[in-house]
């Protein structure tokens, strides 16, 4: 019995808390910071579209071009790359994966599917300035 009681005491003392004022007072340690990775921007410049006439036929990579995925030439980026792509007008983003090679045209960085285009709004208008994020 007093086994028990004994027990039970020093499941009281515990569950009390510290044992002097000074350890209740200690301030407590804050949470580590959770620090979010910050987007690197790639590139700046200006994004056209393919759609239609280029539908199903191979792409550089490979693959059958869909105009109705979120798909994208460029230049130089590995084929598989997922990539953020901003239209600087009205901020709209869309995320694209690259499977084919952009033509060596002047002033253009990427060339969206049809379907990416109409997601950042630049459908009409063929072409718009934007920024590429690295995802």
């Amino acid at each position: 019995m007093k086994a028990a009681l004994l027990g039970a005491a020093l499941l009281l003392a515990a569950l009390a808390g510290p044992a002097n004022a000074q350890e209740a007072d200690a301030p407590q340690a804050d949470p580590p910071e959770i620090v979010q990775p910050q987007d690197v921007e790639l590139e700046h410049g200006v994004a056209t579209w393919y759609g239609a006439k280029f539908h199903g036929r191979r792409t550089s990579n490979g693959e059958r071009f869909n105009m109705n995925e979120m798909t994208a030439a460029h230049p130089t980026l590995p084929f598989g790359t997922k990539v953020l792509v901003r239209n600087i007008a009205n901020g709209k983003e869309v995320v694209v994966r690259i499977n084919d090679r952009l033509p060596g045209l002047r002033g253009r960085i990427i060339d969206l599917s049809r379907a990416a285009a109409t997601a950042l709004g630049i459908l009409k208008a063929g072409a718009a300035q934007v920024v590429l994020v690295e995802r």
